[in-house]
């Protein structure tokens, strides 16, 4: 099960063409992008009232959509306006229509209760925008995993050492403790790492020498956001409260997982940098190395879903298992909450509870 009162990211912009209906699967719905006029881009239920042929198979008429059938047409609010061969169209010929707004180069979807979009609930970036720091082109990528699988992942820093051993691996760092925060929009793993070897991905960009003060912090919000920050400062100058050098290296990674289904999901990313903000060159190597990192994530991942989907004997659970663990029960409580909410009468006791097992995959 899903959160569904919340923000997912749909596509990239450039995915979404002028003239052309871009079809996607999310949360298990059936859904059909395309822009207007004006630019901007309108989602509506891909499944035309009559026959459920999807209109993704119709065509564009103006900012509607002609159902292939019989070319019923739809406006963005899903409301039929025009049956060929009727006087005016059927009161049930609607489909669903969802809240959409564009920003940071990829189109955001509201999979909810469409009164209850607010755009200023969308993942904010800090640096977006901002001359100083560089943008390495963001990517994506289908996994055949849960999406709770990737969440774990990206509130589990100590997999690194193991996982991405050419890449983002540094020393495994074994008895340095995981801290973990809760708040309200979601879940932080992090740690400083003092006086150790930079990991083989960030050291050519160092703008000092030598070992350093390493921080992971692994931030993941509900329902499925993160903002993974990598610090490394010279050696003996970093730490909690502490005023870092201007030598410090700072990248911010944004990822946003959307849920195909419950078992597949779309991954897209992108990072700002606090130094090069227009070297091309730098930007490039980055993407590829980032690219390249995930997929060692995917493969893992899918393996994961595999092996937990057909256990024959139980899992454990690891001490670093703790940040992953607290946020799977928190989105738990407000998957439940929002199905409870939204049932005359609120669901029953039971019903609440399962609802909340089911999208415990097996943490």
């Amino acid at each position: 099960m899903f959160l569904r009162n919340a923000w997912y990211v749909a596509a990239w912009s450039t995915e979404i063409a002028e003239n052309h209906l871009h079809p996607m699967k999310l949360l298990g719905e059936n859904i059909v992008f395309f822009r207007k006029s004006d630019g901007r881009v309108a989602a509506l239920e891909d499944a035309c009232p009559h026959r459920k042929l999807p209109l993704s198979k119709g065509r564009i008429k103006g900012d509607q959509v002609e159902c292939g059938y019989h070319g019923l047409v739809f406006n963005c609010s899903g409301q039929c306006t025009h049956a060929p061969g009727m006087e005016r169209p059927p009161t049930a010929a609607k489909v669903r229509s969802y809240p959409v707004e564009e920003r940071y180069g990829l189109v955001w979807i509201w999979m909810g209760q469409a009164d209850q979009a607010d755009p200023s609930k969308i993942f904010e970036v800090e640096h977006w925008g901002d001359p100083a720091w560089g943008l390495n082109q963001g990517d994506g990528m289908e996994i055949a995993c849960n999406y709770l699988y990737m969440t774990d992942n990206l509130l589990d820093p100590t997999h690194v050492a193991w996982v991405h051993l050419s890449s983002f691996a540094g020393d495994a760092c074994e008895d340095t403790p995981l801290q973990v925060t809760m708040a309200d929009s979601g879940v932080t793993v992090w740690r400083w790492m003092h006086d150790v070897p930079p990991a083989p991905f960030y050291a050519p960009f160092l703008k000092f020498q030598g070992r350093c003060d390493r921080k992971q912090q692994y931030e993941v919000r509900y329902p499925a956001n993160a903002l993974i920050k990598a610090i490394f400062a010279p050696a003996n100058t970093g730490g909690e409260g502490k005023e870092l050098p201007d030598t410090t290296f700072v990248m911010d990674s944004y990822n946003f997982m959307t849920p195909i289904d419950e078992n597949h999901t779309r991954y897209y990313w992108f990072q700002m940098r606090n130094f090069a903000p227009d070297d091309a060159e730098v930007s490039s190597q980055f993407a590829a190395s980032v690219r390249s990192a995930f997929e060692e994530d995917k493969v893992v991942l899918q393996e994961v879903h595999k092996g937990m989907s057909n256990q024959c004997t139980p899992h454990i659970d690891l001490r670093s298992d703790l940040g992953p663990k607290r946020f799977r029960r928190r989105l738990q409580e407000l998957i439940a909450s929002e199905q409870a909410s939204q049932q005359p009468g609120g669901l029953p006791a039971d019903a609440v509870c399962m609802a909340a097992r089911a999208v415990a995959v097996q943490a």
